[in-house]
């Protein structure tokens, strides 16, 4: 039963506290059940579900994952989903001066109260904010100091592709897609809470669901290697995927919050998966093979969706929305069901070629607001060997139809500290920058040349698991600092804004992206220290992860930058994407040699292993187009 004081108490703090919008639920859509005491006729369900984003509301509610799982659970029998998200700070000040726990958005119940907590992994400097999480719910932050069987504490997405450095902190992990096993934990959970079964009997139960990882059941050897503790325990976890998307359901009445939050309009998710192959891309390892929903089904869900909502702007996502292969009849269908709405479409990724600015072309209408393009190196050379298949052509091409078809902004995305940079990579980026603006303001009438706008945007390489650069390690800070300063240094043109991202951040996401289950103890030191909301750029402390590493007898430097041998134990070495570890290592190779791998999907299999490993195979709406 819900706490009822706890809005009684919560609600007086609002307005005190910035973007109060954050707290208050209600929002179109948002699904309830009368938990009061005084509500005789609801039915108490027998199974509740918390879903927590370890971040504010307004980057969390965006989440489609998050989305994904709130219908899958409250499709199943008596069972219910609520979302949690992390308080900003100002409130988690008070709720803790005011013994205010962690509570739930639709209910405003207490966390710990619930049988399941589950917690997206979006990303490594998320770490501490799961720790924040735990402890404003006033549940232990080991696995292995909590009592009885809820809340269930369980992780997911990305990071948990190396889930070793959280592993402390978690009683179990799904590796990969979470739509059919969920029902599966559930029910096993539910089982055992209804048997009287303990926690050790309750962690072996599920770690025989596919794709459900028990840290506590895994131990090293004498080398490093994970294995497992008992009888019938997998010795790998491979992840669960949905082989067809047509048959889970669109959501289509998705929950519209009252204030503004990151990616506010519909979104449809059009296909899943990626087979183009970028060495650095761990979202496009692990997310193989490319599976597209059908024309028919994403007409139908945006059409719902749109009267469901009342948003005025649709997004088609994916990894490579333009990648579709029925992606010009989709967009000229949408049109077509559109027109006179004064509902836009948009496509978040955008392919560098003729073709994928038809379709921006297709889609924009009147709303030219601006393109993203990621041609991630600056020189061919490192193209090629981190297997971006685009050349200095393309990129110009690209730029130039998009202005002269009516754009007049654009952004360029790039990487710094990709294995086998070279300054002269670091310099090919101003140049490649340089004579993309050049192109933009030659595609444009000379009146309308003032309102050219570029930018350029710089990330550090992170190396993360599953993929072909797993191996390598991130360049000393020293390094990515310089060579930060050699590009600022450069002559780009004065009408290109350039952006680069915090060295010091990308090297704790490094460095926790490659570490083993030690790293659980300079997790825990840094939000001792103060760490939280670590992506925020006006929250990231580099001194407090530099005192937790003191703290912990860590050092960052060696975890960000150390080379793994390609035969040695690595920490993620017990969790599977489906690709084989051969075919990595190969296309290791091929990239120190500058040789590039087709796109299995527009050519032929390159023996990556996932559908012999998943059961699955690229599943296509009809034919690629190169």
């Amino acid at each position: 039963m819900s706490d009822v004081s706890l809005w009684d108490r919560l609600e007086p703090l609002l307005p005190t506290v910035e973007r109060p919008s954050r707290y208050i639920d209600h929002e179109y859509n948002a699904r309830h059940v009368d938990f009061s005491s005084d509500c005789s006729t609801a039915p108490e369900p027998v199974y509740r579900a918390a879903l927590l984003y370890p971040d504010t509301y307004e980057i969390g509610q965006a989440n489609q994952a998050i989305a994904i799982l709130y219908d899958a659970i409250w499709r199943l029998e008596d069972c219910v989903a609520e979302r949690v998200f992390l308080p900003w700070i100002d409130l988690a000040q008070l709720m803790r001066e005011q013994g205010i726990p962690l509570f739930s958005l639709e209910s405003c119940s207490s966390v710990a109260g619930f049988d399941f907590l589950g917690i997206t992994l979006s990303h490594e400097l998320a770490a501490t904010n799961v720790l924040e999480a735990l402890d404003l719910a006033g549940i232990p932050l080991h696995a292995d100091e909590r009592k009885g069987l809820t809340p269930l504490i369980v992780g997911g997405g990305p990071v948990a592709y190396n889930p070793e450095p959280i592993a402390a902190f978690f009683d179990a992990f799904v590796i990969g897609e979470g739509e059919e096993v969920i029902s599966e934990l559930i029910a096993v959970h539910r089982r055992c809470i209804e048997e009287g079964l303990s926690r050790s009997e309750l962690f072996v139960q599920l770690a025989h669901i596919p794709g459900v990882y028990v840290p506590s059941l895994y131990a090293p050897d004498e080398t490093g290697a994970l294995l497992p503790l008992g009888q019938g325990i997998p010795s790998r976890i491979s992840k669960r995927i949905v082989g067809n998307l047509d048959s889970w359901p669109i959501i289509t009445d998705v929950i519209v919050p009252y204030a503004e939050v990151s990616h506010d309009r519909l979104t449809v998710e059009v296909l899943r998966g990626c087979a183009r192959g970028c060495r650095f891309c761990q979202a496009g390892m692990t997310g193989r093979p490319v599976r597209e929903r059908r024309v028919d089904t994403i007409v139908s869900a945006v059409s719902e969706g749109l009267a469901c909502t009342g948003f005025d702007e649709v997004s088609l996502t994916s990894l490579s929305t333009t990648d579709h292969s029925r992606i010009e009849e989709l967009l000229r269908r949408l049109n077509g069901v559109l027109e006179g709405t004064s509902v836009g479409i948009s496509l978040p990724s955008q392919r560098l070629d003729a073709f994928g600015i038809d379709m921006a072309h297709l889609v924009a209408g009147q709303r030219r607001a601006g393109l993203t393009f990621a041609p991630e190196a600056g020189t061919q050379r490192l193209r090629d060997s981190i297997n971006k298949n685009v050349s200095d052509g393309d990129v110009l091409d690209a730029v130039t139809r998009a202005f002269e078809a009516g754009w007049r902004r654009c952004k360029l995305y790039f990487m710094l500290g990709l294995p086998s940079e070279r300054d002269e990579d670091v310099l090919g980026i101003v140049e490649l920058a340089n004579r993309a603006y050049a192109a933009a303001k030659e595609a444009v009438a000379d009146d309308q040349r003032s309102k050219v706008r570029m930018s350029v945007s710089v990330s550090v390489f992170v190396p993360k698991a599953q993929t072909p650069f797993q191996w390598e390690g991130q360049p000393t800070l020293e390094e990515i600092e310089r060579r930060v300063t050699l590009l600022r240094s450069a002559r780009l043109h004065k009408g290109i804004d350039l952006h680069w991202h915090d060295p010091a951040a990308s090297r704790i996401e490094a460095a926790l992206a490659r570490a083993g289950r030690d790293g659980s103890t300079l997790i825990e030191a840094a939000f001792r220290s103060g760490a939280t909301f670590d992506a925020w750029s006006e929250r990231f402390d580099a001194t407090a992860w530099e005192r937790a590493a003191v703290l912990a007898g860590k050092d960052l430097a060696e975890m960000a930058e150390r080379n793994f041998e390609v035969n040695e134990p690595l920490p993620w070495g017990h969790i599977s994407a489906g690709l084989d570890a051969r075919w990595l290592a190969r296309e290791r190779a091929r990239a120190l040699a500058g040789e590039t791998t087709a796109d299995c999907s527009f050519a032929d299999c390159s023996a990556c292993g996932v559908c012999d490993a998943t059961g699955a195979s690229n599943d296509l709406a009809g034919e690629r187009r190169g």
